[in-house]
Parts: structure tokens; sequence; C-alpha cells
């Protein structure tokens, strides 16, 4: 039977979440530039960068129910692969001795580094994931933080390749509001396209019920696998924006502050949906960013107000147990942002019998 035409009208409903996702990001970008607030622009190309590292953690995290504390030493990969490509001309030859010389003495244009860098992020992430993902529950989550460790360690005392807990300057600063926002938009649309395919649906079941998803015939470590390969590539991307952006990086940057932080997003905003590892990105940024500016203090009238030092730690705990408390699955419930049902129902009258996105399914049926 050959299967119904479907309209545009119907072909943008059906997939309506990453959508309405990408044109928020744009307009958020648009607006921030037309403002010409150089801090803002600043912060809003952070937060692009965030939500490159938060929706890749939940490609892996979102999809498989398994927490992972270790994800972002494939940040730390990707910055540091990145450095070795492009940074210090001058000084690389003479301060990273241990670099094999197609590194040490050559530089490289920036693009192909952050490709390569991916790459490479993920070929680790490949490579310990095949035992890391056998395990299940607290234990592999155990096992995702001893790699951070363990890659923390080494960087750190890495001295002739990383120049250990010194910081690495001099990476050119290509990434602005614009290139950040591409890479977010490349990582929305591509979680987006997993969760919605064969392999998400797999890797959803086996987060559901473990033991029922091995009994209908799912290899639930493979399924795991390429969710956390594909999340490494781009925690690997994740880390070369975070390099050309600042222009230093240091191990210190990548790890423990980094890690609950990101994690942090993806549990306040909803971990079983992309919407909410977006949500939780531009919330707890926001808010982090208004405690930042309290502690630096402000004028109101005549008078100066100034929080307390430390007062942007205690208030974002509060906040987030008062989160938690009230909204356990996170801002958005585990749901993901669509059009409202009228609209769809039109669409699809005049679409054909198409049937509706995985999403729109899930969100209608809850």
């Amino acid at each position: 039977m050959r299967r119904a035409t479907v309209s545009p009208a119907a072909f943008l409903v059906r997939h309506s979440t990453v959508f309405i996702l990408v044109v928020l990001m744009a307009a958020m970008a648009v607006v921030t530039v037309a403002v010409g607030d150089k801090t803002l622009v600043r912060t809003v190309a952070e937060i692009y960068i965030r939500t490159v590292i938060v929706v890749a953690l939940y490609i892996f995290i979102g999809n498989s129910g398994v927490i992972s504390f270790g994800s972002i030493a494939f940040v730390m990969i990707g910055a540091y692969a990145s450095a070795w490509q492009t940074c210090c001309k001058a000084l690389k030859p003479m301060s990273m001795v241990g670099l094999p010389d197609f590194l040490r003495l050559h530089t490289y244009p920036v693009f192909f580094a952050s490709i390569t860098s991916a790459i490479l992020a993920a070929l680790v992430a490949f490579v310990v994931g095949i035992p890391i993902l056998r395990l299940s529950g607290i234990p592999s989550s155990i096992a995702t933080f001893a790699l951070l460790a363990i890659v923390f360690v080494i960087y750190s005392n890495w001295n002739s390749v990383t120049l250990g807990l010194l910081s690495v300057v001099g990476l050119p600063l290509y990434v602005d509001i614009w290139v950040a926002l591409g890479w977010a938009v490349v990582v929305i649309v591509v979680a987006y396209i997993y969760q919605s395919s064969r392999y998400g649906l797999l890797l959803r079941a086996t987060r559901e019920d473990e033991v029922a998803a091995e009994a209908g015939g799912i290899n639930i470590a493979r399924q795991r696998l390429i969710a956390w390969v594909i999340s490494g590539f781009f925690l690997g991307v994740a880390g070369v924006l975070y390099g050309h952006f600042v222009g230093v990086i240091s191990v210190k940057m990548f790890y423990l502050d980094l890690t609950f932080i990101s994690l942090a997003m993806l549990v306040v905003g909803g971990m079983r949906s992309l919407t909410g590892a977006v949500v939780g990105v531009v919330v707890l940024s926001t808010i982090t960013e208004l405690l930042r500016r309290a502690e630096s203090g402000f004028h109101v009238a005549s008078l100066h107000i100034q929080a307390p030092v430390g007062s942007q730690e205690v208030s974002l705990g509060i906040i987030m147990l008062l989160l938690l408390i009230f909204r356990p699955n996170g801002l958005t419930n585990g749901r993901e942002i669509a059009w409202p049902r009228a609209l769809t129902r039109s669409a699809r009258s005049g679409g054909g019998n198409a049937d509706p996105s995985p999403d729109t399914a899930e969100q209608h049926a809850g």
C-alpha cells in the first residue's frame, strides 16, 4: 500500500519539537546581537556551548537512564586535542616536547582540528565504553566517575604534553555567538534524529525495563555504546568550543565543577526529554548569571546592593532543592515542547494519514 503524502505543514507538526527549539535558539541570538551588549553576547554564547554539553549528555543519559558522572572527560580530551593542533605556534615546540613532530612543529585550521578532536573523543568513548557499558545501575555510574578521575590524573601529570596543572594559552579565538549557535543547533538536530530513530527507541526500552528489553532480544550494551559514542563526539566538540571561546584551557576547567553543573542543568530541565535539556541550560545559566551580578553589586537609585560572597552557590542549591522536591521529573516533566493539539489535528487532517512523531505521541499519551 502506498503511504499517504505528507504536506509541509504536517511535516512541521510531526517534528515540531526540533523546529521550535531551533527557532527559539536562533531568536535568542538575534535579539542578543541586536541589543549590542558585549557581556550579554558572551553570556548567550556560553549558554550555547553549555547546550552542546548538556544535550550531548542527554543523548546517552536521557535515553539510557544511566547516570554518567564521567562524560566530561571527553570535553577535556576534545579541548586538549584541539589545543595540540592549533595553539601557541611559537611556544609549543619548547613547552610541549612530548608531542609528535607533526603536532609539535605545525598548526592546523581550527575547523579541521575541531572535527579530528571530536573524533578522538568518540574513539576514546568507544574503547572505554565497551567494558563500562556492560555494567548497570550504580556500578556503571561509579565506573564512569572513575574514568573522569583517571583522565584528570593523567592530564594533570602529563607535563610534556598537557603542561600538567598549568594553563595552555594562545588558542585562537574563533568561537563567537554564531559559531556556538551553529553547533548548538547541530547537536539538537542530531539528538532529535537519534531519539526518533530505531536505535533511540530500543535504548529507551532498556531504560524503562532492562530485563524485559533483554528478554525481547535487545543487545543492551550495544545500544548504550551507540549513544555513548555519539555523546562523546559532541562532548569533544564542546571542549573545542570552550577552548577557542576563552583562549585558555586547564585541566581544572573540565572536572567536578563542570560535571555537576552540567548534570544539574539536565536534571532540573528534565533528563527524559530533549526540551528539558535545553530548558535546564537556559534557566540555570540565567539564574547563575543574575546571582553572579548580584555578588558583584548593583545600584537601585542611590542605593548600592551587593549579595554576600558565596550566595551564588547557596542560592543555586536552594533553587535546585526546591525544584527537585516539587518537580522531581524536572521543569518539563519529561515532556517535549510541541504545537498545540488543535493545530496538530488540523495539520494531520490536511496531510494524509501520516503517523505522529514519537515525541508527539508520547506527549499525548502522557
